[in-house]
């Protein structure tokens, strides 16, 4: 193969990647745009869980891979800041606990790692919050369940219903999209949450 040759190849595998690139973009846009017909259960959950955390409550978030990364972020935002200073608010991502997240694991199976760890931090007045493209991971349902068990209110962002774990928690936020496309419009969603929330967390008096 000439010099000439190799050069053409690799400009069609750049004309090739960008389209790619251009494909996702355009794909990912009316999913996130969708978002606009959750504004108001949007903005209910904001006001539920600032009065939790302003009250003293705490919020525990999980997920699985891409899902992790996105309840990790909510939890960051909380315990640090979004919007200017504020004071800290007690966020927790069960996922981070990575010794206990093993130990579970290792002795009680990858379907208790968060459950187990619930059943331990949650309180009455505490929110769940679990994050899914599918809806279907075991380890959020186990934890859907433990919450309610112990009092906490249980709240997802998932796919397109109909899932398992929308029906097993107290309120669900559904997105229908290819699933990299639904967790790319968690995380607009999670901002647009914590933006909401930032009023009162910032005025509001811990208890």
């Amino acid at each position: 193969m000439t010099i000439e040759q190799t050069g053409i190849g690799a400009t069609e595998q750049m004309r090739d990647s960008a389209q790619v690139v251009l494909d996702h973009i355009a794909a990912s846009v009316p999913v996130i745009a969708s978002l606009v017909d959750h504004h108001d259960h949007i903005a209910a959950w904001a006001d539920d869980i600032a009065s939790r955390l302003v009250a003293g409550r705490r919020l525990l978030a999980a997920g699985n891979g891409g899902s992790a990364a996105e309840a990790q972020h909510l939890t960051s935002e909380l315990t640090g800041r979004f919007d200017g200073d504020r004071p800290a608010y007690s966020a927790i991502s069960l996922h981070a606990e990575t010794s206990a997240v093993t130990a579970i694991g290792n002795d009680y199976g990858f379907e208790e790692v968060f459950a187990r760890q619930v059943r331990a931090h949650a309180r009455t007045g505490d929110v769940v919050v679990l994050l899914s493209t599918s809806g279907k991971s075991p380890n959020l349902l186990a934890a859907a369940a433990a919450a309610r068990a112990v009092g906490a209110r249980a709240i997802a962002l998932t796919g397109a219903r109909p899932n398992p774990l929308a029906d097993a928690v107290d309120d669900a936020i559904c997105i229908e999209g290819p699933s990299a496309n639904v967790q790319e419009a968690q995380l607009v969603l999670v901002h647009a949450l914590c933006r909401a929330m930032e009023p009162a967390l910032r005025h509001g008096v811990r208890r």
